[in-house]
């Protein structure tokens, strides 16, 4: 018969002890204006409390003890405590055998630490009451020596899916630092050892960034699990020295496929409540690159709260993810998706009946659980868009070009989307958002940051393909774009580099205005703004084509290529990623192409490198030394 080890004495039943509870922000709401969506930790204590009371009736000395307090409470000795679960615990995602702890969303002098702690072994808890302690601490050696730089316990539950997020204080601006946790009730069972770092402060000199060394970010958009396995984050955690791990966006997938072949099965169904998003979250985190790659470094996602004067930085421990449309559902606007919204039809696409609010708001719950971000603001839209400040090399401006206050998009069934593209009012981001946008470029100008590094979703350049524009990307909102485009120009702003994703090709372009040869040179680079590096999918298929060969690939490259202005190198056969190198003097950008995701490997090559040279806002001539690997250039040689 399954049964927990009860030893020793009873924790106590204090409403006031909720703090081993709280301390743990997956129970707190992902919104920070919204405390009515946290789970009730009160509830919660209580109902633990309920359980010890039920316990001890049955033991309660004659003398008629009861405990009324945590008699252990910070970091004592909770091994002999009967009242938590003591029978084991796993520190992995799934219950592999691969453990794992991520970090994030660091800031100056504080970080996100982030485990899974699941119940083990042949004592699994008899009562859904019993939480499940775990203690971390933070050290400035990756011995663990000396005295902890932070430490604490935390309460985790199947309430918030076993998940565990601390956040680490007290830490030193642009430092690094080390971590473990542990099971309270028995400190030898531990979490591998972790490595994470802080940000510089704003203010800190750009030659001194990352301790004068050039800063590597590798960037990623679109893992679909049942088109391949996810070789691109392995690559980059093993071979390249990325400090940061960048996501644009679909870092899951919301629809079923066939992927069996190459033991890639996508379990559950299309998701639609928390239940189902957590078990994608689960099967996703299987993956052993995608464990790798949150182990290796820090990801900033985009689900990070509000946006502070940049004290936080991702390092080589969380990366820096978007929420594209997948992470809710495909083809995603402000109040709907292609299959889905808050109409009794659009509630009606899954056995739940979820609607597109509910669907959204699970989402985000399931999310906020599973990956080291801090909290967002749902007063205004579920704002995700912020800004970082590192140091004087750069701000890394993150936006939501895709949930927050987006026109309505490309449904697939609607076909009127191409005719209203040029219209002035229709808007990607929302006036909020692109005002805000707007100020941040002049305002990093004003402070003298060297980069203005934009992430977001979709292509930002023109692009004229076989069937024409893509209306789901800044092509079905070109007034928006121009107005970018102009403060750019009006306000000389230079040394502007736009991270894309979504589009499951390469795109490289020097930012102009769309077909604007009397100003923009497409050979010299002359008259440009800056430069758009637009990335392939890890796995996602191509949309060229699926399972596209690169031969046949290039042809269509060449095509476009020559037939649109801005564009100066595409590549859509391989799966892949690229990295960002800046230092005060150059930004390089390195594409890396996987030779094979049907099986777990690292065997990639770098198929392109681009150089941006600071205050030439323009891809240095010849554009990628005039030759690549894979794809076609505007001009080779």
């Amino acid at each position: 018969m399954v049964s927990v080890l009860f030893v020793g004495i009873a924790l106590g039943v204090l409403a006031g002890a909720t703090e081993l509870f709280d301390r743990n922000l997956a129970y707190s709401s992902p919104f920070t204006n919204a405390p009515h969506l946290s789970h009730d930790t009160r509830s919660l204590q209580k109902r633990h409390a309920d359980y010890v009371k039920r316990q001890l009736s049955d033991t309660q000395s004659s003398n008629g003890f009861k405990d009324e307090h945590y008699p252990t409470f910070y970091g004592g000795d909770f091994s002999s405590s009967p009242w938590i679960y003591n029978g084991g615990i796993n520190f992995t995602h799934s219950g592999k055998s691969q453990d794992h702890t991520f970090r994030g969303d660091p800031f100056d002098n504080s970080v996100l630490l982030w485990t899974r702690a699941v119940p083990d072994g042949p004592t699994l808890p008899s009562d859904v009451s019993i939480p499940v302690c775990v203690s971390f601490k933070i050290f400035d050696n990756d011995k663990l020596t000396g005295r902890p730089i932070d430490s604490g316990d935390a309460f985790t539950s199947y309430d918030v899916d076993h998940t565990v997020k601390v956040e680490a204080s007290n830490l030193k601006p642009d430092t690094h630092y080390w971590y473990q946790f542990a099971d309270c009730t028995n400190p030898k069972t531990v979490s591998p050892i972790g490595a994470t770092r802080t940000i510089a402060s704003p203010n800190t000199p750009a030659n001194r960034v990352n301790g004068g060394r050039p800063l590597t970010l590798a960037v990623f958009s679109c893992s679909r699990y049942q088109d391949g396995y996810f070789n691109a984050y392995g690559v980059a955690a093993h071979n390249t020295s990325a400090d940061i791990f960048v996501h644009l966006g679909d870092y899951i997938y919301e629809s079923l496929g066939h992927g069996a072949n190459i033991g890639r099965k996508t379990l559950g169904r299309e998701l639609a409540t928390i239940a189902d998003y957590r078990l994608r979250l689960n099967q996703y985190r299987t993956d052993v690159s995608l464990v790798d790659a949150h182990v290796k470094g820090p990801w900033i996602t985009v689900w990070v709260g509000g946006f502070e004067p940049v004290q936080f930085f991702a390092t080589s421990i969380e990366p820096i993810t978007f929420q594209d449309d997948h992470e809710v559902a495909d083809q995603a606007w402000k109040a709907g998706t292609a299959d889905s919204n808050d109409t009794a039809v659009g509630c009606s696409f899954s056995a739940s009946k979820a609607c597109f609010t509910d669907r959204k708001l699970a989402a985000v719950r399931a999310y906020h659980e599973w990956m080291p971000i801090r909290q967002v603001d749902p007063d205004d839209k579920l704002r995700i868009w912020r800004n970082f400040q590192i140091g004087k090399l750069l701000d890394l401006t993150m936006l939501d070009t895709r949930q927050y206050d987006r026109d309505i998009t490309d449904l697939y069934y609607n076909t009127v989307i191409d005719s209203i593209a040029d219209e002035p009012s229709r808007s990607l981001m929302g006036s909020n958002q692109e005002n805000w946008f707007f100020e941040t470029l002049s305002t990093s100008k004003r402070r003298g940051a060297i980069w203005r590094v934009v992430g977001q979703q979709i292509v930002f350049t023109q692009l004229n393909e076989s069937s024409g524009f893509d209306v789901d990307a800044w092509d079905g909102y070109r007034a928006n774009r121009a107005r970018v485009l102009d403060h750019l120009y009006n306000d000389r702003i230079s040394n502007t580099l736009i991270l894309s994703g979504d589009s499951h090709a390469n795109w490289v372009s020097d930012l102009a205005r769309p077909n604007d040869t009397t100003t923009y040179n497409p050979v010299t680079g002359q008259g440009a703004i800056g430069v758009e590096f637009a990335g392939t999918a890890v796995t996602s298929s191509s949309a060229f084509g699926a399972g596209i060969a690169p031969a046949a690939a290039d042809v269509i490259s060449r095509r476009y290529v020559q037939g649109n202005v801005d564009l100066q190198w595409s590549e859509g056969s391989y799966r892949g990623f690229f990295t960002l190198t800046l230092n005060t003097t150059a930004a390089t950008a390195t594409y890396y192409a996987m030779r094979n995701i049907s099986s777990p490997n690292l065997d990639a090559f770098a198929s392109a490198t681009f150089v941006v040279e600071a205050g030439a806002n323009k891809l240095a001539r010849p554009v990628a030394g005039g030759q690549v690997s894979a794809g076609a250039l505007k001009v080779q040689g």
